[in-house]
Order: structure tokens, then sequence, then C-alpha cells
């Protein structure tokens, strides 16, 4: 099995690339590929640019390298409520080649920030809106207070409920 990770942020120290790292690694049986979401920057989509350009090279780049995965995880960042300006950009791009950008695979929304909210709205927002995208929602998990729970020198979640937690959401993807 194949396992597409990434962090829907594009900090080079993003907390939710760690979350994502470490929850691909416990996909039992799996083997998997880290995804930075800066190797797929595109101008800001406008209908305009989309005149203009047509579709970049990198939107393709990345719904294939969803195509070619088995499953999906997703660590959500969350700026003022909402999806990461990066990440949104990418996702609008994607979904003008096709609406079904996560193609009917299997798919494990996670989201973390350093406060007590656990990026909460934006993991609800994406989990709301997947059925739209053709994301087979397998299981979302929250990871609040980022730094209590998680450490970042063994890259590892350290807190046992949340660790349970997270192996039965990513086992679901098998």
């Amino acid at each position: 099995m194949k396992v597409l990770a990434f962090a829907a942020s594009n900090s080079s120290k993003s907390i939710n690339k760690s979350l994502a790292n470490y929850a691909a690694s416990q996909v039992p049986g799996a083997e998997f590929e880290m995804l930075d979401i800066n190797d797929y920057e595109m101008p800001i989509y406008s209908q305009d640019r989309e005149e203009e350009l047509g579709q970049p090279q990198q939107a393709k780049d990345f719904f294939a390298k969803i195509g070619e995965a088995d499953a999906v995880i997703i660590s959500f960042a969350e700026h003022n409520g909402s999806y990461t300006a990066a990440y949104k950009n990418l996702f609008d791009w994607t979904s003008r080649i096709d609406m079904k950008v996560f193609q009917g695979k299997p798919v494990v929304y996670l989201a973390t920030s350093p406060g007590p909210g656990g990026a909460q709205s934006v993991l609800s927002a994406a989990v709301n809106s997947a059925q739209f995208f053709a994301a087979d929602v397998r299981g979302s998990l929250s990871v609040p207070s980022f730094f209590d729970n998680f450490d970042m020198e063994s890259q590892k979640l350290t807190n046992p409920a949340l660790n349970t937690q997270l192996r039965a959401v990513v086992s679901a993807l098998t």
C-alpha cells in the first residue's frame, strides 16, 4: 500500500508536517511518501489567470501524485479558522483539472495547532466538504496543544490516548 502524506501548510517548521509524517509511519505495512506543497507553488488562482495560463503543470503533477497513491493523509494547519492560503491555492488550481481532486481515495484528515483548539475549525470544514471532492474520509483527528502532546526531538505523539486514537484512524486506511 502506498500512502501519500502532506501538511496543508507551506511553513518550513510545520507542526502539521510532523504530525502527517508520524501518522503515515503508523499505517500498518504501508510505504509512504511525504509531499511538500512548496513544490507546487503557483500564482494565486483566478479565472483570468486560468484563461491566460491554462492549467499549471504543478497542479497536474499534484493531481497525478494523488492518483498514484492508494491512500492519502493530510494534516491541516489553520489560519484564521480556515485553510492556509498555500493549500487553498493548490487545491483551487487542482480542482479545475477535476473536481474529484481525491479521486475516490481513502483519506485521513488530521489537524493540529499549538493551542487547545487543535485546528478543529479547518478540520471540520475539510471533513464536511470532502464528499464534493471525491475523498473517502476514513477518519479524522484533531491534536490539541501540539507541543504538550508531541515530542519534536523523537518526532512521536507522546499522549497515549491521542496515540491510540491516531493509530485507530490510520488503520482504517488498510
